[in-house]
């Protein structure tokens, strides 16, 4: 397992005493914000800070008396699950001037408080940078004005500040992803799933007006999410007679690849359209485009029964996400080490996420970029604005590349994951757009060898981003013992490369489809594989698809199973997740849903600790909290079961509080794919299609397809800040076979974490808390996925 090494840094040699940290939230509320000011509380609070609360954002500030409050480790509980914020927001005009920011001070300075972790948008952000920079000056007038000693001046000289940027629009320069965005997809997604059903039964078109004034990211991921037909965002208006091309593509149900455009086959009505359009959806004459626009369009000139949908402010409504609760919690975690770290030289930072990890970024660099954005916009230069927007390309909607003639096979290996339809899809069009023709494999390699191989084309995956399962149907079965039987097949349908999608039983195929490049020529071809598990234990990616889906079930269970006993005092729930040997599921979902305590495999424990668990958690009955939450992988050790240490609870907690059990099983496996898995499976497939096609003209030689080089048998995963293809075979040393995990594990860092939200004594890891870096205009490629819709 993954032991720290000598070279790490551990939180325990940072100190916060003496320190007054005051946490606020500004502008509009984002689910999420709650878990972010939780995480800032308790870590502060560990370090021997004093945390304030500010109350009604910066308007509380101003006013000062009650809405300025010191908190406490109690005070904070019960706020994971909640949405909006529940410290309260308001927009401030008096803030905005200099003697709003006066009294602001005054009432800072009369606490000690000069470390500030703004939660809110840039206009908030903004306006704390302000306030930082006249910090001094303010001070000064403080003292001639007699409200405060002249010591105080060098005592409380500098303020700094550390931005979380919450905004359900995703509009903020410089991170991948901002609190809240995630659950919003959440909410839209629900309704255009449950939209779907009616307009299917009734063959209607709907128009859905999704929020984002300023940015399309909301309405683009959705609409890459539920297989939109056509969408329409403010960075990249269309081009003229949009109106023609969309009423063409809603009238046909595919189309086919030609060598320069794509025609039209017109055939039957679809059953089903949905278009998407962000609130400020505008022409390439800043026109506004309004739904009530599209509609009549639609009815005009198709005649098609059309309804309007605007969701309006359901999108920041509800609880948040796994993937916010999460997020939240490790950027507000990462917030309190900024401002342990902080100097008098240091400027305002931004805490980020790239790729899979936290970034620390100058907060006014992220700040003008974004202002840029907008002026590139309001000036008619649209490219320059989807170039600065970064995670916003017009690779994302649509491109024609050479096509290529090749036969490309997908299928789907070991157990079922939410998402794995997406990339079917995502694989299948992408591949058809460059001219592949492309192949489905029915229940993996048990249907390889059966030969249930036929073509699929564009309409025969319509529909497929929100279902849930395999609708290829998939299999454990490897290939080892049938690889005579799969290369006939091979050479039957004339495969030129092969996507396999699935959990470890994927990777353990690719390798002996890799191996068996000695003995049979029809394996030296490309090959890549998509990691989809909800255990999330293949090597080499720090995500996979489904896992997402699979915590979002065991977070939504836990969050009622919780609400179960609100009128029960004292009561503690042991759950039981999947995962195998992997304690992925148990460990990030039990810093999603707040709990106690998480027994895994790649942690050995022992009755020792299940003792200082329970007694830690008796003297947290007693005190604080009614309720607690206990998680434990299903293969964490083999004597100590969920029997087991519900029973010891049970018994050792007699006159404090009681327990119950729930094993969670298989509905972690099921439903609806999250917006994150549908997304994600759709962006990596289509990354895979590409490499898969860049291989095949690299070894397309003399009429036939041969590569037995090691770099073309590779795994697509997420690695930190990129995705990056990795050969599998070099990944052998990495993994455990015998337990089916990788051997280190990037996710056990976050457990201290989670031990120290629940009021642990514990050691945590701070050597990814990296210096203050740069924002930069062009990220990686890497994480630049195309995407074809």
């Amino acid at each position: 397992m993954a032991q720290p090494d000598s070279k790490k840094i551990f939180f325990e040699n940072l100190s916060g005493a003496g320190k007054a940290i005051a946490v606020l939230t500004s502008g509009g509320d984002a689910q999420g914000m709650n878990a972010a000011v939780r995480a800032v509380v308790r870590m502060g609070l560990y370090v021997g800070a004093k945390v304030y609360f500010i109350h009604e954002g910066y308007q509380g500030m101003v006013d000062g008396e009650e809405n300025i409050r010191e908190a406490t480790w109690e005070s904070v509980s019960s706020m994971l699950q909640v949405g909006g914020t529940v410290i309260g927001s308001a927009r401030c005009k008096e803030f905005r001037t200099h003697e709003g920011r006066l009294k602001a001070a005054y009432n800072l300075v009369q606490r000690g408080i000069t470390n500030l972790c703004v939660i809110g948008g840039d206009g908030s952000l903004t306006g704390a940078n302000l306030f930082r920079e006249e910090w001094s000056g303010l001070l000064g007038e403080l003292v001639d004005q007699g409200l405060i000693e002249a010591d105080a001046v060098q005592k409380y000289s500098a303020l700094h500040i550390v931005g979380m940027v919450g905004s359900i629009d995703n509009d903020f320069c410089g991170t991948d992803m901002t609190i809240g965005t995630d659950s919003a997809l959440h909410r839209i997604i629900e309704v255009v799933d449950a939209i779907m059903t009616t307009a299917q039964s009734h063959q209607r078109t709907f128009v859905l007006e999704v929020m984002g004034r300023h940015c399309g990211y909301l309405a683009l991921v959705s609409a890459l999410a539920c297989g939109a037909d056509w969408v329409l965002i403010p960075e990249m208006p269309p081009e003229d007679g949009w109106e023609e091309k969309m009423c063409e593509k809603l009238s046909c149900v595919c189309f086919s690849a030609s060598e320069t455009c794509y025609s039209v086959i017109q055939t039957r009505m679809k059953r089903l359209n949905v278009i998407i359009v962000a609130e400020g959806a505008i022409d390439r004459s800043n026109k506004p485009i309004t739904t009530d626009y599209v509609k009549n369009l639609v009815v005009k000139c198709l005649g098609f029964d059309t309804r309007v949908t605007i969701l309006g402010h359901v999108q920041r409504g509800g609880t948040p996400s796994a993937f916010d609760r999460i997020l939240a919690s490790r950027m507000g975690v990462e917030a309190v080490l900024a401002l342990l770290e902080t100097t008098a030289n240091t400027p305002a930072c931004v805490v980020s996420l790239y790729g899979n990890q936290s970034v620390r970024l100058p907060l006014m660099e992220c700040v003008q970029m974004t202002q840029e954005v907008q002026k590139a916009m309001d000036e008619k230069r649209f490219e320059e604005a989807v170039k600065l927007r970064g995670r916003i390309s017009c690779r994302l909607l649509l491109w024609l590349q050479r096509r290529h003639n090749f036969n490309v096979a997908v299928l789907n290996v070991g157990a079922p994951a939410a998402g794995m339809n997406a990339a079917v899809r995502s694989a299948v069009r992408v591949g058809i757009s460059e001219g592949h023709k492309m192949f489905a494999v029915s229940d993996g390699f048990e249907g390889f060898y059966k030969g249930q191989i036929k073509e699929i084309k564009w309409a025969d995956v319509g529909g497929w981003t929100g279902q849930g399962g395999s609708l290829l149907g998939t299999k454990r079965t490897l290939p080892a013992k049938h690889v005579e039987k799969i290369a006939e097949q091979m050479r039957k349908h004339n495969i030129n490369a092969l996507l396999v999608i699935g959990g470890f039983e994927a990777f353990e195929s690719l390798l002996q489809l890799f191996e068996a490049r000695a003995t049979y020529e029809e394996f030296c071809i490309p090959m890549c594989m998509l990691p989809a598990t909800i255990s999330n234990n293949v090597p080499a990616t720090d995500l996979s698809i489904g896992a997402d889906t699979a915590l979002n079930a065991i977070v939504e269970t836990c969050d009622r199973i919780k609400q179960s006993a609100s009128g029960t005092k004292r009561r503690v729930f042991i759950i039981e997740t999947m995962g195998g040997y992997c304690g992925y599921l148990a460990s990030v979902g039990g810093l999603a849903a707040g709990a106690d305590a998480a027994y895994i495999y790649e942690e050995p424990f022992d009755i020792r600790d299940l003792q200082a668990n329970v007694e830690h958690l008796t003297e947290k009955m007693k005190t604080s909290i009614q309720r607690g939450l206990v998680l434990r992988n299903e293969n964490s050790n083999d004597n100590y079961t969920t029997d087991f240490i519900y029973q010891l609870y049970t018994e050792e907690g007699k006159g404090v509080f009681d327990c119950r059990k729930n094993v969670l099983g298989h509905m972690q496996q099921g439903g609806a794919p999250s917006p994150f898995d549908r997304n994600f499976g759709t962006k990596i497939s289509a990354k895979a299609m590409q490499w898969i096609s860049k291989k095949l003209v690299e070894t397309f030689r003399h009429g036939k397809v041969f590569a037995n080089t090691e770099d073309s048998c590779c795994l697509l995963g997420m690695r930190r800040r990129a995705l990056v293809f990795q050969p599998v075979v070099q990944l052998k040393e990495e993994t455990d076979f015998v337990h089916r995990i990788p051997k280190e594990q990037w996710w056990l860092k976050l457990r201290p974490l989670m031990k120290i939200l629940a009021k642990y004594k514990t050691s945590y890891d701070v050597s990814d808390s990296g210096q203050l870096e740069h924002v930069v205009c062009n990220r990686p490629r890497d994480l630049d996925a195309s995407v074809a819709m």
